[in-house]
């Protein structure tokens, strides 16, 4: 299937995951909006895509509830109505223990994370609603299958509130022909890495996943029938343990 006349907005688009993704649907036929906190790293991400129609940009700030309401305001009268959205927008922090972790670090992760997320889920649903058709993509992570130190407990708590989210809409809206896929990425080379307290080899960033590869999934999920739904998908390095 070919995404051709479809449309998406994707949160987190200026870099990894959500770059990535945004160039692969936009290659398949979408008319794809890419929206974040830098405007400038929007604005250059937009311009490495040379395919017809071009990839449009929006600042947001998706912890603002204002900043979303405007973006999906710009986006409808940019895009039309949007059949696609891809949560994609993250952070996690260098210090991520308990006994590091500050207050205001476990709120700034959870407001970008969970009600980053959550924010935008509530904007697209109307019109999900009234056309009875639409796709919502969460970019979780395997720290929201299963709590782990690398992740860091604020970064866990947010993606387990993701997942949480994703399933519990899915179940909500599937009468109205609302598909939710939660995506779940075991490590993958973004600039997300940069916040880790321990530094990342080259080496390592060469063996785990890269942007494109959860992209696929994205794409993949996206070109399905609306009779068809994935709930959840799990991709991880083939160099990394799921056990």
């Amino acid at each position: 299937m070919e995404l051709t006349n479809k449309t998406a907005l994707i949160t987190g688009g200026g870099t990894g995951i959500g770059a990535a993704t945004a160039f692969a649907l936009a290659k398949h036929g979408c008319r794809v909006a890419i929206a974040g906190r830098r405007a400038d790293k929007l604005e250059e991400t937009a311009s490495r895509y040379s395919g017809d129609p071009s990839i449009a940009f929006h600042s947001v700030d998706v912890g603002n509830r204002d900043s979303v309401a405007e973006l999906f305001e710009w986006a409808k009268a940019e895009l039309g109505p949007l059949d696609i959205l891809v949560n994609s927008a993250g952070v996690n922090i260098p210090n991520r223990s308990t006994s590091e972790l500050t207050p205001e670090n476990w709120d700034f992760v959870l407001r970008i994370n969970a009600t980053g997320a959550y924010n935008c889920i509530s904007s697209v649903l109307p019109q999900m609603r009234q056309r009875g058709d639409g796709l919502i993509v969460n970019i979780s992570s395997v720290a929201g299958k299963r709590a782990g130190p690398i992740g860091g407990v604020a970064y866990n708590a947010s993606k387990f509130a993701m997942s949480a989210l994703g399933t519990s809409v899915a179940e909500e809206e599937r009468a109205n022909g609302i598909r939710v896929t939660n995506i779940y990425p075991g490590e993958v080379e973004t600039p997300i890495l940069d916040d880790r307290p321990v530094p990342v080899s080259a080496e390592h960033r060469a063996k785990i996943l890269q942007p494109e590869d959860v992209a696929a999934a994205v794409l993949m999920t996206a070109c399905l029938p609306p009779r068809a739904n994935i709930p959840e998908l799990i991709i991880i390095p083939t160099s990394q343990s799921y056990r």
